[in-house]
């Protein structure tokens, strides 16, 4: 049974955590709400809010919106306000949130294990056509996001997603976010084990349940059996990766607290081998311990990653044993280092039934309603019916054969989809940015895509796996501090003492391949205009000064500040 603030877990509440009683956990019996977010929560479940949506804000419009729908729980349902238009980033952080928002909204579409068919591509993209001006940008969540959406359109939006089995149940909000999953699993030959089954029951059970919409903060959460460690898993609330114990075979390792934004933490491992039937039973614990013992005080320390911080992988584990499985979990290996370099899946490569899957790269995650549904039937000419979305904001379409191989790829090369992206296309990612979003400073999309350009000119017999995260503020959705090189969106000063836009860098952060946070050298910062000299300048240099086969990373943490200014 959940903790409630009428009804706390009984076992629960008779443990104490060792923090003060201004925690807010509701499992020591901590239950008035101590901030804006935690009253409005008590007050109605954000998932009440779709009903008011449907039958009042969708019928008298954007100004009929209560304020704690607005900026609260119309979360729970995938919606926030975005940016209003011709506020640079000076205003960020300045103007009260009603003069940020403007009267349209994102919407994301939540796309668990990152499994589309083409109809249900082919609808994402007349939705985005139809009612969002042609935005549909691939995250690095898997999901796709909408901009310009009309709050009388919503309904009809749902309608259409639904009929096709798609929803932006907490696709926002303080929820169980999107399962990530390996785009490739049920169909690589190098698999470890397919997880989907478990995503799938987790679906069933947590996502839209009352028991588990009102947490601290956002949980976000990865299933993935593949080898190459496709899910970030180093970086999610929770995180299943595939494994094989020596006596049980084929499962996953459990990790817990991950999380990036201001106060990165990488996630630790719980040491337990759990089979994928256990793994519904497992992620339901954790999540239960975020909700009943997670810090409500202050948002900014809301998140697992505290708790996990400050308890430690292993008070964590028997709170999860002792008070939630109520059963000792079973001992088990960590996971291997990654097959390989790239994480993406971009490219040709043969699935375990013969046939192949072709995994391309947009330009940082960006595309637009009429090549999703020009994807959708490019995929269906050659025989396939399956798309999949990664968490590097790349696609892939599954199930061809041989013979279609080279035609579907022409196909996608044609739409600027590229299967043999240069290693500045395939590894950079930008978040939203300024362009939509109300906590962005700086432009990022842009940014991105003409930074790819210039290093490719620059730059072309550059072939080393490299990755740019660019965001447009400290929150790290495009998580910059994992990065080779990281561009934290920020207001500079240039020569002439103007503030302009720019970025701090971070250098030779990691995931998978030593894990690690990147480097920041002591007040090096670039405008946006001396991006692309300053990227070109510290690759020349990593090239000149490398050792045999040393990653940008490994060069990144040894060369001295003036290599990386």
């Amino acid at each position: 049974m959940a903790a409630t603030p009428e009804n706390p877990t009984p076992a629960a509440a008779r443990r104490k955590t060792g923090r003060h009683r201004g925690e807010g956990q509701w499992a020591v019996g901590h239950f008035t709400p101590l901030n804006g977010n935690e009253q409005f929560k008590k007050d109605d479940d954000g998932l009440n809010v779709r009903t008011r949506i449907e039958t009042i804000y969708s019928k008298r419009g954007f100004d009929s919106i209560d304020p704690n729908d607005l900026r609260g729980r119309m979360r729970w349902w995938g919606l926030y306000t975005q940016r209003k238009q011709g506020l640079d980033g000076t205003k960020t952080g300045v103007l009260e949130p009603e003069e940020l928002d403007d009267e349209y909204f994102m919407l994301r579409v939540r796309i668990d294990g990152g499994r589309l068919t083409t109809r249900q591509l082919r609808v994402i993209g007349e939705i985005s056509e139809e009612f969002g001006r042609g935005t549909a940008d691939i995250t690095d969540r898997q999901n796709v996001q909408y901009h310009w959406i009309r709050i009388e359109d919503v309904p009809e939006i749902w309608n259409r997603l639904e009929a096709v089995g798609l929803s932006t149940t907490e696709a926002c909000g303080d929820t169980p976010r999107v399962i990530l999953g390996s785009p490739v699993a049920g169909i690589a030959a190098e698999e470890i084990i397919d997880g989907t089954p478990a995503i799938d029951e987790i679906q069933r059970r947590i996502i839209g349940n009352p028991e588990f919409s009102n947490l601290p903060r956002k949980f976000k959460s990865a299933v993935s059996g593949s080898p190459l460690l496709d899910v970030a898993h180093e970086i999610n609330d929770i995180s299943f990766v595939g494994v094989i114990h020596p006596e049980h075979g084929p499962g996953f390792d459990v990790w817990v607290g991950g999380g990036l934004s201001t106060n990165p933490k990488l996630g630790v491992r719980l040491g337990t081998w759990v089979s994928l039937d256990e793994v519904p039973d497992v992620y339901e614990g954790v999540i239960s311990i975020f909700r009943d013992y997670g810090y409500r005080r202050l948002r900014n320390r809301a998140r697992l990653k505290f708790l996990v911080a400050d308890w430690g992988p292993e008070k964590f584990r028997q709170v999860l044993e002792d008070e939630y499985l109520e059963r000792k979990l079973t001992d088990g290996p960590a996971p291997a280092q990654p097959a390989g370099r790239w994480r993406d899946h971009v490219g040709v490569h043969r699935q375990k039934d013969g046939n192949f899957y072709v995994g391309f790269a947009p330009r940082v995650g960006r595309v637009d309603g009429p090549t999703l549904v020009k994807i959708a039937a490019v995929a269906e000419a050659h025989g396939s019916g399956r798309v999949r979305t990664t968490a590097e904001q790349k696609m892939l379409v599954l199930d061809v054969e041989e013979a279609q191989v080279d035609s579907l790829v022409a196909a996608l090369e044609a739409l600027d989809l590229r299967v043999t992206p240069s290693p500045f296309r395939r590894g950079t990612m930008a978040c939203t940015g300024i362009e939509f979003c109300k906590l962005a400073i700086v432009e990022t999309k842009g940014r991105g895509s003409a930074l790819i350009d210039e290093l490719e000119r620059r730059l072309p017999e550059f072939d080393e796996p490299l990755t740019i995260n660019i965001n447009g503020c400290p929150n790290a959705c495009a998580r910059i501090q994992v990065a080779d090189i990281g561009l934290k969106g920020q207001l500079v000063l240039d020569d002439e003492g103007n503030r302009v836009e720019g970025y701090q860098v971070h250098l030779g952060g990691a995931l998978g391949l030593e894990a690690g946070f990147g480097r920041k050298v002591r007040g090096l910062k670039v405008t946006s205009a001396e991006l692309p000299d300053y990227v070109e300048r510290v690759l020349t240099r990593y090239r000149a000064e490398r050792e045999d086969g040393e990653r940008f990373a490994t060069w990144a943490a040894r060369a001295s500040e003036e290599a990386l200014s």
